[in-house]
């Protein structure tokens, strides 16, 4: 095992037939068979600006357990234009070990301060009104390997907040979009919908790992964050109830789990069970809102240089369209 490189050229500054020589994450490395039946290697490569399809032609189905061990790799080649998009064709591969301080320049990262954004969500739980969700909330809170992991996580693996702070920016975006509609809705109740916002993608902290590169856990595998952040909420409730002298109420319990197993929406985009209190509703739709949103942001964002894909981006599976890019009213 080799250590880090030097030499490391950022995707947003890549342009076709670009040589590339440096160090990267690679995210979910696999063979694959060319039309004359011999395999290649094919994955992704990131660093904090961005990320492209790479392919190595010439590859050794061996070497591809050892390829992923450090979720880190060097590589030359160099970039081509690909369905108008960057790709990189690797001559050269292997595994790196990075340091932590260099994990920053190769994974994404929110570009928000993670100290503040933390200190913004606690305040806001601070004006939770029922004993019992105040009890809850700092059984959350208190929890010091919980929130370590919870301020740094990734949302998502590529969907959308796929960057290291990301599951936290997610929800203190949630729960400040809840804060400010609220009052439109009175008769909802507000500290269900800020607790449900805050536990509703609780569960990723376990379910992803980013220490080598943004991938599932076997916990994620097998188990998955919505299960995993219902389970949990189980022990947390106990715990706040025995450190807080508020036993949270049955009721509250059962439907704050509902809002966890529900917040997907519908089961073939993963809910256990389909929004069935008004709570609910309201924190699926807004999950699906910031989600949604984050995601055509991102395919919109300005093209980088040599590129020409046009007006349009290619179809946006999770979204089942192609994402318009121009703003109408610049130059106007």
């Amino acid at each position: 095992m080799t250590t880090m490189t030097t030499q490391h050229i950022n995707f947003k500054d890549m342009t076709p037939n670009q040589y590339v020589d440096g160090t990267y994450s690679i995210v979910n490395p696999q063979i694959g068979v060319t039309r004359a039946g011999k395999p290649y290697l094919k994955c992704i490569l990131r660093d904090a600006t961005g990320e492209a399809a790479a392919r190595q032609w010439s590859f050794d189905e061996a070497e591809l357990s050892e390829l992923g061990s450090t979720g880190f790799v060097w590589i030359s080649g160099h970039t081509q234009l690909y369905n108008d998009q960057i790709q990189v064709i690797v001559e050269q591969i292997r595994a790196v070990e990075v340091s932590d301080d260099e994990i920053t320049a190769l994974l994404p990262s929110t570009s928000n301060d993670i100290n503040a954004m933390f200190a913004e969500l606690q305040t806001i739980l601070g004006t939770l009104t029922h004993p019992a969700m105040k009890g809850l909330a700092d059984a959350y809170l208190n929890d010091d390997d919980l929130m370590a992991g919870f301020r740094q996580a990734p949302a998502a693996m590529s969907m959308h907040h796929a960057w290291i702070g990301g599951l936290l920016e997610h929800t203190l975006q949630l729960v400040k979009l809840a804060d400010a509609m609220l009052p439109l809705y009175p008769r909802l109740n507000r500290d269900i919908v800020l607790m449900g916002l805050f536990l509703h993608d609780i569960g990723k902290t376990g379910e992803l790992t980013w220490e080598k590169g943004f991938d599932y856990t076997p916990d994620g595998n097998l188990i998955g964050h919505i299960v995993r952040g219902a389970i949990l909420l189980q022990f947390k409730a106990a715990i706040a109830g025995r450190d807080s002298g508020h036993k949270l109420p049955p009721e509250a319990l059962r439907v704050l789990q509902h809002i966890i197993i529900s917040h997907h929406g519908r089961p073939e985009y993963g809910a256990a069970k389909l929004p069935s209190t008004p709570e609910a509703i309201f924190v699926a739709i807004l999950d699906n809102l910031d989600a949604k949103t984050s995601m055509g942001l991102e395919a919109a964002r300005p093209l980088e240089p040599g590129m020409t894909t046009g007006d349009f981006t290619d179809k946006i599976w999770a979204l089942e369209s192609r994402i318009y890019r121009p703003d109408p009213l610049a130059g106007s």
